[in-house]
């Protein structure tokens, strides 16, 4: 019986690419809160959100872990160090060093730690050569778990978001169906019961030509592939002038979801 849950992360977390009906994001962990807060009574659950897109990990354990740490509430996902393993010469093994460092501060403090693995690559243009790394990573994420016994969401075995519907049109972010897979996903590795199963098969697409397929990967290219390019030369940030949502009211949740559903 969670009463307390602070979503700590980049991105994913803050939940790009799942809007609601007034332009901000839900995102899973948002769609999470509301399954744990389903299981309480009324008004007696707190939910803080303090991830920003873009962030890197040193980014978020200096003003994301220690917010955390002071609000020790039940429960805190920490999902972090993706964007460090998407840049050029990092390594892995140390990008994990400084992960397992905040696991530990965070799981002093809190009930359960849940953290999260990289997904799987293979069919994303941009980052397929990365799926080693990743790879790579989420092997030191689950030891880092088994060490501070940690629930792991596993997104590197959900094969549901290898369909492309569950993905954003930047082919980055998830897209609010992706979003609801993965918080299913969470809540099964919180050992909850929830309402659908996020491996759940999607319905049949009509075969895509090839020039259907070269139209859409040069619209992608221009629109946000180029963009996010320039953004790493100029050494911006998505989330530079991003504030983190914070407290969140379940109520207000549903209230989106149900707007755009």
């Amino acid at each position: 019986m969670i009463g307390s849950y602070v979503a700590v992360g980049d991105s994913f977390t803050e939940g790009v690419g799942d809007p609601g009906p007034d332009g901000a994001f839900v995102g899973w962990a948002d769609r999470l809160a509301v399954l744990l807060a389903d299981r309480r009574p009324e008004g007696d659950f707190r939910y803080v959100n303090l991830a920003v897109r873009g962030k890197l990990l040193d980014q978020i354990v200096a003003d994301q872990v220690p917010r955390a740490v002071e609000l020790a509430p039940d429960l805190v996902s920490f999902c972090a160090g993706g964007n460090d393993i998407l840049r050029p010469g990092t390594d892995p093994d140390e990008v994990a060093e400084r992960f397992e460092k905040a696991v530990a501060q965070l799981a002093a403090v809190a009930g359960t730690v849940l953290v999260t693995t990289g997904f799987d690559t293979r069919g994303v243009p941009l980052l397929k050569h990365l799926r080693g790394k990743i790879a790579t990573y989420n092997g030191h994420v689950r030891a880092v778990a088994d060490r501070y016994g940690c629930p792991v969401l596993d997104l590197w075995s959900l094969r549901s978001v290898q369909d492309r519907r569950a993905w954003d049109a930047d082919r980055l972010h998830l897209s609010p169906e992706g979003h609801t897979r993965v918080a299913l996903r969470a809540g099964l590795a919180l050992g909850l019961r929830v309402p659908a199963d996020p491996e759940q098969p999607w319905p049949p697409l009509p075969p895509r030509g090839t020039l259907e397929v070269r139209r859409d990967d040069v619209h992608w290219a221009r629109e946000y592939l180029v963009p996010w390019i320039g953004r790493r030369l100029r050494g911006e940030s998505s989330g530079d002038h991003v504030t983190a949502k914070g407290t969140l009211s379940p109520a207000d949740i549903r209230s989106r979801i149900a707007k755009v559903a």
